[in-house]
């Protein structure tokens, strides 16, 4: 196992100071431009000048990804998104920067997204995906030095994902089948319907060939046909003449465990299996020679949910997958293979970093750093001399940096986070407990900007999903959607995220602790934080308040349903009924690989770890949000959960979000959740007036006649 070389304080009002404190810990000299790109965020309004965010705030914030180092090492591109009430979606647009002067500019717009940036092998073009030709990706190529962007597909169906050939002169990417034509007939003359798990959209491999789609949009030469297997993820061997992929025997969720890698040859488009084993293999990379592919692997385990996967490689001749990655205590994720080893991403508890392992003995080197480092995106130029990605902290949004990997010493070169000086925020810092069966436990504690240890304080829990999710002491986390922590802690609060037994970072042993215990040990977990932040003085016992979403969300219902500690609960796509959960969900194998076996054969664990075994000893008042086309936690088990509570005569509300699935992903429905939560909230720990959530109060539109008297 990779750990923590050692602990780092992190100051809670310093942005970056987690990065220079540990930089002097470890006698590396600390150049100005690096100093200074770090502590600009440092830089916050006075006082007087700054507000608690509002939930639109919270909404609207830009947020940087999608980090692509040129093949020069000359330019990054990224992506940023924002929420856009107007259109009622949140909007991507992708940014260039030049790494050498900081130089940034937008190079595309509009009212549609664009994503997935990637650099042609010699730099001249940027492809991208966008669906701003009615509403369905298509792939789309433009020069980052100006000028409008190329499209280059007319596929009939939306392409998923793309890669350009080594020698830039063919584009592979995946796509659906056009509907047949059967199909629109029967549904002419009989209506639309589906015949479950007989129907799919299986995804097939296309080429094009770039010349021809710059002049005019090509339908791609298709490769892969028929319904032997739907195709995964995909990579073209450096000479061009193969494309390595995953697939499974068909696109149904509950099937992730057949994938298995292929290879195509593209001169006569015959395919051969290159590895067939239990559990899932895919994700493959190819060797820079070209004689072997490394990819992702389960290692023959079927039951894989909580378990590290590998990073294992076979001959391109075929032959047993041999594992590198055995001595890696988290899941490896690929980014590429390189001349010097094969670099992947890693958690090290809430921290992540990136690696190389070295393919013939195993070893694996940490490349970046200070340990409590949080990035992602990694991007590498060809030689892996040069990487961008971008990185978080406490008391900073993500940015874009860049560093040369034989001195690690990252430069930022995006200014996100100036957007937060103008908010009063509470600060972040990791705290850990023993829970009732000794396990160490980690959580994320957000305190009021002016917190007094000599006072009591309401706590808020959120509780993330998974639940090999996890919970990280960044500033503006991606729960901010969904639960507006800040503004809780600007009215002065403490909120604490749970990294409760499963979440992913802490290890396999750890990630298995909730295995046919789903439900009670994660309960333990919650209460015991909560114990001790009342063992320190700091919280007012007689105001708690949980909340969560998906896994989050069961847990509370399990909290609801089994505890007495709460004022109240929110339970955001929540499961109350395992069996109910595993005969409706669109991922039945997750059940299995938690609780050992289906209600039938095993009906006790079901009832061990359903919330609505326990509901004899509700008493919690609850509000349940849950979408109305969910899938994934089914919206029976929201119903479920209502009636019961109701049964008992505990106070409930639930609210159903129309054509939603399982995550709200639309602005002015994210406002919603939120608006429930805050009026759910406020009124139990702070005696608010409960709203009427048929009747909200709405803020009064302009009309023309008041605009006209304002200007």
């Amino acid at each position: 196992m990779i750990g923590f070389a050692q602990k780092v304080e992190i100051p809670p009002t310093a942005v970056g100071g987690w990065f220079r404190s540990s930089l002097r810990t470890q006698g590396v000299k600390v150049v100005i431009a690096l100093t200074l790109c770090l502590i600009v965020p440092l830089c916050f309004a006075a006082d007087d000048q700054r507000r608690v965010p509002t939930i639109d705030d919270l909404l609207t914030l830009k947020t940087v990804g999608g980090t692509q180092i040129s093949p020069d090492g000359k330019w990054i591109a990224y992506t940023i998104s924002h929420g856009d009430f107007k259109q009622d979606a949140f909007v991507t647009q992708i940014w260039l920067v030049e790494v050498g002067s900081g130089r940034k500019f937008q190079l595309t717009r509009g009212d549609k997204s664009a994503g997935n940036p990637r650099w042609s092998p010699n730099g001249d073009w940027l492809a991208f995906l966008s669906n701003r030709l009615e509403d369905k990706n298509q792939l789309f190529a433009i020069n980052p030095l100006g000028g409008e962007a190329v499209q280059l597909t007319k596929s009939e169906t939306a392409i998923s994902n793309y890669s350009w050939s080594e020698d830039g002169k063919t584009i592979v990417y995946t796509a659906t089948e056009a509907v047949p034509q059967v199909s629109k007939d029967r549904k002419e003359y009989m209506g639309d319907y589906e015949v479950v798990r007989k129907e799919y959209n299986f995804l097939h491999l296309w080429t094009l060939n770039v010349a021809d789609a710059l002049n005019a949009p090509v339908i791609g030469k298709q490769r892969t046909k028929k319904k032997d297997f739907s195709v995964g993820a995909f990579a073209w061997s450096p000479d061009g003449s193969k494309i390595a992929f995953s697939a499974t025997v068909n696109p149904d969720l509950v099937q992730g465990v057949t994938s298995d890698i292929y290879l195509l040859t593209v001169a006569d488009d015959s395919i051969k299996k290159l590895v067939s084993q239990p559990g899932p293999d895919n994700s493959p990379r190819w060797s820079p020679d070209g004689k072997q592919i490394v990819f992702s692997s389960a290692m023959g385990q079927t039951t894989y949910f909580a378990s590290n996967s590998r990073l294992a490689i076979v001959s391109a001749e075929g032959g047993t997958p041999r594992s590198v990655t055995d001595n890696f205590d988290e899941n490896p994720g690929l980014v590429d293979w390189k001349p010097d080893g094969i670099y992947f991403t890693g958690l090290q508890k809430t921290a992540s970093h990136l690696f190389r392992v070295d393919p013939k003995n195993g070893n694996i080197v940490r490349l970046t750093a200070p340990d409590p480092l949080q990035a992602g995106s990694f991007s590498l130029t060809p030689d892996g001399r040069h990487v961008a990605f971008t990185a978080s902290s406490p008391t900073s949004l993500a940015e874009v940096f860049v560093a040369d990997l034989r001195n690690f010493a990252p430069r930022a070169l995006t200014e996100t986070n100036d957007q937060a000086r103008q908010f009063i925020l509470g600060s972040r810092e990791l705290i850990s407990w023993k829970s009732t069966d000794g396990a160490t436990i980690e959580g994320v504690l957000i305190k009021p900007a002016d917190f007094d240890p000599a006072k009591k304080y309401p706590l808020l829990c959120i509780i993330h999903g998974g639940p090999t999710g996890i919970d990280r002491p960044t500033l503006l986390g991606p729960d901010s959607r969904y639960y507006p922590s800040d503004i809780w802690a600007a009215r002065g609060a403490l909120v604490l995220k749970v990294n409760y037994r499963g979440s992913a970072g802490y290890g396999e042993k750890f990630r298995k602790l909730n295995m046919r215990n789903l439900g009670v040990g994660d309960a333990w977990d919650v209460v015991s934080g909560v114990d001790y932040l009342i063992a320190k003085g700091w919280v007012d016992k007689n105001r708690v308040a949980c909340m969560g979403w998906s896994q989050g969300g069961y847990i509370s219902a399990f909290l609801t349903a089994s505890s007495d500690r709460f004022v109240a609960i929110s339970v955001g796509a929540g499961i109350s009924d395992w069996a109910t959960y595993y005969y409706n969900t669109d991922i039945t194998p997750f059940t299995i690989n938690y609780l050992g076996n289906n209600p039938v054969e095993d009906p006790q664990i079901y009832q061990k770890t359903s919330p609505v075994s326990y509901i004899k000893n509700a008493r919690t008042p609850t509000l349940i949000q849950h979408g109305e086309l969910d899938r994934r936690v089914p919206i029976a088990n929201a119903y479920q959960l209502r009636q019961a509570l109701e049964d008992k005569g505990v106070k409930v509300e639930m609210i159903v979000y129309k054509g939603f699935g399982h995550g709200i992903n639309k602005p002015k429905a994210m406002r919603a959740v939120m608006q429930h939560n805050l009026a759910w909230f406020n009124h139990y720990l702070w005696n608010d007036p409960l709203s009427d959530f048929t009747s909200p109060e709405l803020p009064k539109k302009e009309t023309k006649e008041t605009e006209k008297k304002a200007g």
